[in-house]
């Protein structure tokens, strides 16, 4: 692998503090074996607006109260919003965490517990579980997608999570589909994320009830005033034609997206997470329909696999864990 840095994993045998947090929520877990399920388990509301120090002392307290007296090998591994540089155990920018810019979080945790502590971006993190534990358990070269609020990636190949230089790579959702589309949640134009993750879906439907298409969701827009991704794919499963047809477009976007991706990773099995990948047939089928459609020669697809995501909102905890212990 040329110009690019990779992590290898052999377990050691270690008791483990995983945590995973996003804009919403702070969740820890303790591992007393670096194998699921853990045996202690907590989650708090992150409090955002509160800043950076606020919330960084929530989490040493949560590490705190879920601590056995008994600490010999512990290693702590967190699972953040990125991007994140692993390598320094650095925050770059977290989106959903106002104040969060070059925050030092390996640092911080380490001066607290004087163990080694491990950090990567939550989607990256996440990877590591299902490959570990979830869908892609048994396989050497995986890529996984998580289709939600945002959309984020994380790539295995020959057994190894691909990071590159800083550790910045595999921001799967971060990548140009349309060149003049609306803008993404970074700034730029025409991310996966800014077509097709959860918010993209309640704008395309919200804009088109406003044109007079009928559609279920009309009513709730009015409630509301306000639609969500979920509503959009609720509405999709109750049969209603305009939620179909965002469904489907995004399935197909996603799809070509991945046949991009499947001819520059040679993928044994994409595994799709995420509120969004919920949806079951409705996205997967025209998921695997445009990745056929779009691969530039059949044996890229022939054994290749799509599957969901096997962990669920455990993925972040045990793929912290997975880190922590290597």
């Amino acid at each position: 692998m040329l110009n690019s840095k990779a992590l290898c994993y052999t377990a050691h045998m270690s008791q483990i503090v995983a945590i995973d947090f996003g804009g919403t929520n702070i969740r820890v877990a303790y591992f007393p074996t670096p194998e699921p399920p853990p045996t202690k388990h907590s989650k708090l509301p992150t409090c955002a607006s509160e800043g950076p120090q606020a919330v960084i002392t929530r989490i040493i307290e949560a590490i705190r109260a879920i601590l056995p007296s008994a600490r010999e090998n512990l290693r702590i591994g967190v699972g953040s919003p990125g991007p994140v540089n692993p390598y320094q155990g650095v925050i770059l920018k977290a989106v959903n965490l106002p104040g969060w810019v070059n925050i030092p979080i390996r640092e911080l945790i380490q001066e607290q517990f004087g163990c080694h502590v491990a950090v990567g971006n939550d989607a990256n993190v996440a990877a590591l579980g299902e490959w570990r534990f979830g869908a892609g358990k048994g396989t050497s070269n995986l890529i996984y997608l998580t289709i939600s609020t945002g959309i984020g990636g994380g790539v295995i190949m020959d057994g190894q999570l691909l990071l590159g230089a800083q550790g910045l790579g595999t921001e799967l959702g971060h990548m140009t589909v349309e060149p003049e589309g609306p803008i993404c949640s970074c700034g730029q134009l025409g991310h996966l994320e800014a077509v097709a993750a959860g918010p993209a879906l309640a704008r395309q439907a919200t804009a088109l009830i406003e044109t007079g298409r009928p559609s279920i969701l009309a009513k709730k827009l009015d409630e509301k005033r306000h639609l969500t991704g979920k509503d959009v794919g609720e509405a999709a499963q109750e049969g209603d034609a305009l939620a179909g047809e965002i469904i489907e477009r995004a399935g197909e976007i996603i799809g070509r997206h991945m046949a991009d991706l499947a001819h520059a990773f040679n993928p044994e099995v994409f595994v799709l997470g995420g509120g969004v990948s919920q949806l079951g047939p409705l996205l997967f089928e025209p998921v695997e329909r445009s990745l056929r459609a779009h691969v530039m020669n059949p044996a890229y697809v022939e054994d290749l696999r799509v599957v969901p995501a096997a962990l669920g909102d455990d993925a972040g905890l045990i793929g912290a864990m997975v880190l922590a212990s290597q």
